[in-house]
Order: structure tokens, then sequence, then C-alpha cells
């Protein structure tokens, strides 16, 4: 392989983006061409001046806002006193992600689009933007912009003489290579290395600290359809509960603390043990077994999150997202790993241009999981060599939760308001989410349970100001980052306090009445409440023609038509 010539950085919140920008890098491979693949804020934004082709991909997040790990990235490319002439020896492509059904479709990669040409880059072909809503996803415009890239591409770097495109039956190599250990080694991986219980450094995604579940609890009534818990972490000893070394404490507060109503905590969830023992029997793995991971080529790294050495269980278990709904590139690798003839032909078809509305309707409609879908393809899962699975199956990616507590009112102490997903589809098992399902199994009182979390900033954020009234509308478990806030306003003794809430039975998922009742009477909070199950409903034409009764303070009630 030539040295890499090709840049590939994305910035992507669910996976999406990253997926396209490993499919750019594996078709750069097909043509010949070096290619790094990186996250924006992975990268060295500076570096940018030295590099003579990028391609960045790029979602949009929330209304028109950059992902997690770019943001780095564009406070820094936004800045007003980089020259104009920064980028000029860059040729640059940008692929965006987005869905037209918000009113900011595809701001960022439009907004880095425009920033890259101010900055002097080269665009090799306009913007292409990629959108969820298209009944055949977003490769229904990433498929014929990416025909054009290569196209444009290949005139700047033309393959090598004798040369041609690796057809796509054929398998790359893999990023890594597992070396398994004849006998288990002593310090093979049978607990959650990484994660710690005693302050070191902040708590992140690479190190989490390892909380003692204190509570876990079904607050909505046995005949509610949903089952929402309110689960109690004890966050002692994890550095999250000190001030940050940043930002000293105000002096008003009580204790010191370095999350605040609004911020959010990420948690990383563990597939089902049933799941983990499926899988290594359509794989014949044996889960017992331990393994050394080594990269196939120099620019690759071993991902952090796993340790070395590794067992199979704790691979399948803590990384591979088993359970996540595959995508197109999932099945194009399997067909070329594929030895049976008939699966093969039907791998090829799901993962073909022409077979994308297929693919929808086997796979993404239903939220088949990748076990299921190895489950339906026996010949070719038991076939697929173990050296593959980290380009075939992603990591498990944490989940954000917004903190229902503040350490104000409950020192060392992290809450947070979690509903258990769990829905039906076409498919005879139903869909369960992997960290709601994963926590509500847990018990503390059979045993300790720990559960590997950090904390980071949200998106809501409270007036500093002590006379600043404050209107609150939190239905349903959106109320999880209000509680918080109120917690914290009344413990700073600030009693503007506005809360509108709703639900659908104040018997049965009014969260926190006995709390805010108490509050209200205290003078620390004013609470608006609306039940829409508790009155009936007048019928014209099958729908509901009046809408729930709006519960004012004082005991009125408004009635919305």
């Amino acid at each position: 392989m030539p040295s890499p010539r090709l840049l590939v950085l994305f910035g992507s919140q669910t996976g999406t983006a990253q997926d396209v920008s490993e499919r750019l890098g594996r078709e750069a491979r097909r043509r010949r061409l070096g290619c790094r693949v990186q996250a924006l804020d992975s990268y060295p934004v500076v570096n940018l001046i030295n590099e003579p082709l990028v391609i960045f991909v790029c979602a949009t997040t929330g209304q028109g806002d950059p992902p997690d790990n770019m943001k780095n990235f564009w406070r820094f490319i936004f800045r007003k006193n980089l020259p104009s002439t920064s980028l000029c020896q860059m040729d640059f492509a940008v692929l965006g992600l987005g869905d037209s059904s918000y009113a900011k479709f595809n701001f960022v990669a439009k907004k880095l689009y425009r920033r890259l040409l101010q900055l002097g880059g080269t665009a090799l072909l306009p913007v292409c933007l990629g959108d969820d809503q298209h009944e055949l996803g977003p490769d229904a415009a990433i498929d014929p912009w990416l025909h054009t890239l290569w196209e444009k591409v290949l005139g700047l770097y033309p393959m090598p003489i004798g040369l041609g495109v690796i057809p796509p039956g054929v398998p790359l190599p893999s990023k890594f290579a597992l070396q398994f250990f004849q006998e288990a080694p002593e310090m093979c991986s049978g607990e959650q290395r990484g994660a710690r219980t005693e302050p070191q450094s902040p708590p992140s995604e690479l190190q989490p600290f390892l909380a003692r579940m204190v509570t876990n609890r079904r607050v909505t009534g046995p005949s509610h359809f949903q089952d929402v818990r309110l689960i109690e972490f004890d966050i002692t000893g994890s550095g999250i509960n000190q001030p940050s070394p940043r930002v000293p404490p105000k002096p008003s507060m009580a204790f010191p603390h370095s999350f605040a109503a609004g911020d959010v905590v990420l948690i990383l969830p563990q597939n089902a043990a049933s799941h983990v023992q499926q899988f290594c029997q359509a794989l014949g793995l044996d889960p017992d077994q331990c393994f050394m991971l080594q990269p196939r080529e120099p620019d690759v790294s071993c991902p952090e999150r796993l340790p070395q050495p590794c067992s199979v269980r704790h691979l399948v278990s803590q990384y591979l997202d088993i359970a996540s709904v595959p995508r197109r590139s999932f099945f194009e690798l399997l067909a070329c790993l594929s030895p049976h003839e008939l699966e093969r032909d039907k791998l090829l078809e799901l993962s073909s241009p022409a077979g994308q509305e297929e693919l929808s309707q086997y796979c993404s409609r239903p939220r088949r999981t990748a076990l299921e879908v190895l489950c339906d393809f026996p010949h070719t899962a038991a076939a697929i060599p173990p050296d593959y699975l980290l380009d075939l199956i992603p990591p498990i990616r944490p989940r954000a939760f917004s903190i229902a507590s503040s350490l104000l009112a409950r020192p060392s102490r992290l809450q947070i308001l979690m509903a258990v997903v769990q829905y039906q589809t076409r498919l005879k098992e139903p869909r369960r989410g992997l960290c709601s399902s994963w926590l509500a199994s847990l018990d503390p009182e059979q045993g300790p349970v720990q559960v590997p979390l950090w904390v980071r900033p949200g998106g809501l954020t409270f007036p500093q100001a002590p006379d600043t009234p404050v209107i609150m509308v939190g239905p349903g478990t959106g109320v999880a980052p209000f509680r918080a806030a109120v917690q914290e306003r009344v413990a700073q003794g600030r009693t503007e306090n506005f809360l509108f809430f709703g639900c659908r039975q104040r018997d049965q998922d009014f969260y926190w009445e006995a709390e805010w009742k108490e509050l209200e009477e205290r003078g620390c909070l004013s609470l608006v409440t609306a039940f829409s199950r508790d009155q009936q409903c007048q019928v014209h034409a099958g729908r509901c023609v009046r809408g729930p009764d709006i519960h004012l303070p004082g005991g009125g009630r408004a009635l919305r038509p």
C-alpha cells in the first residue's frame, strides 16, 4: 500500500457517520489508496494545513448542533483569526447526515462546507446531504455522490499501472489479528477492566467510574403499560462530586460539585448473558478463551476500552454491540466471508444498491438485531474468522440519561429516571432497549451491583441570578432534569420555580408527586399538572376533541379545547 494520502474525518453521534466513514476507508483501500479514518476531535486539527485530500463526514444533531466528538474541532475551525489561505493546499469533500423533518437539515455539513471554502480549500464536488427520511435512507444520496467522488479522487491519484479496483466480493484484510492463547493467562479479563472505584482523574468513557447501585425501584403503577425506574447510584470517591479544578465552586453553594442541573450521566451497558452465549454458539467461539489484539496497520491502534489480554466473553458481553440493528456494511462484509452459495447470494442482494428496500423490510423496519441476522445465516456465521469480529460489529455506545437529582440535596448520590424500552414489531420476540433492559435487570438487594458511568455537561442551562424565575415544562420522564433543577434551586433559596407536568394518570405515572406537593406547601414551587386519561373525552369521527384538564395551583382547572 502507498503512504496514506486520503484522510477521512467524522463527527458521529449515533454511529452512522462513523459507519459511512469506515465504508469510505474500505472503498479507498479497494482503489489502492492509503486511508486514515479518525474522529474529528481525536485528530490534531492544526495538521490540516498539511493534508492534501480530506473527506469530512458529519452528522447534525438536535437543532443544528455538531456531534459531541467534533465540538472541539467546530470551535477551532470557526476562529475569526484563521487566515483565509489556511487550507489553500487542501482538496476536500463534505458528506452530511441529517433528517429533513428538522428545520436545520444538515446544518453542520452545509456550514462546514462554506467555512472550508472561506479558508481556501478546494471542493472536489458539492456537499452531499444524506436524509434519514428518504425511503432508502441516507444511501439514496450517498451512493451516487460516492461514485462521482471516486472519479475525482482517481483523477488526482491514479491507481498503479497494471492494478485495478479490488472487487467487492474479495474481503480486505481485517483491522486486527486475534492471537489466542493455548492456555488462559493469569491476567485475563474476568471483570470490567479500565473502570475504577477510586479517583485518579475525572471519570470518562475510557476510564468510567464503577458506581454502586443503591436502589432500583419501579415508580409506575402495577397496571401501567410502561415500566419506569428510579435508579440511585453512590458516587462516593468518584471525583464527580468534587469541585472542578478549572471552575471553583461559587460561595453560595452549600456543597461543591462538578455537575449541575441539566447535565447528563453516561452509562456503558452490557449484553444479556443469554445473548452472549447464543452469539458464541453461532460463531463457534469459546467464551473462556483469551487473546491478544494486534493491529495489522501501523496507523491503527487497539480500542482503549478493551483490556490486553482479553477473554472472548468480555469482548462479546461488554464491547461488541450484538443487539444493534446492523447497517448495510455488515451485510457487505458477511457476503465477502460467506462460503455458502445461497446465503452469499442473499447477502449480496441485501447489500447491493438495488436491494436497499428489501434490506429495510428485512432488517431496519422490524429492528432485527445483528445476532438475529447471524442466526438467520448459520453457515455464514459459523465460518466468520474471529479476526473480523471488530470489523463486522460496532462497539457498544454509551447511553445518556438526564441526571434527576442535585448533590446539594443528595450528597454523593446520583439518580436517573429511566423508562424501560420494550415494543413489538412483526418479529415474534419483543424489541428491548439494551441499556434500559440491562439496568432494569440489576437488583442491588440481591448483592453488590456496580455500573460504569461518567458525567458531562448537558444542553439545559439555568440562570445563575438568584432573583430570576424559571418556568419548566417536563411531561413524563422529561421531568427528570427539572427535578434536579428544582432541588438545586430550592437548596440555594430560590423559590420562583414554576413546573408544568403532564402524564397519563395521576395514580399511575405522576412521578415525585409527594415531593412536589411538599415543596408547594413550603412555597418553593408552583405546580401545574395535566392528566390525559383521567377524564372522559367527547369523540367525533373517531378522535378525541377535548384534551386533558389542566390542574392549576389552588385547585382550579382550565379546560383545554
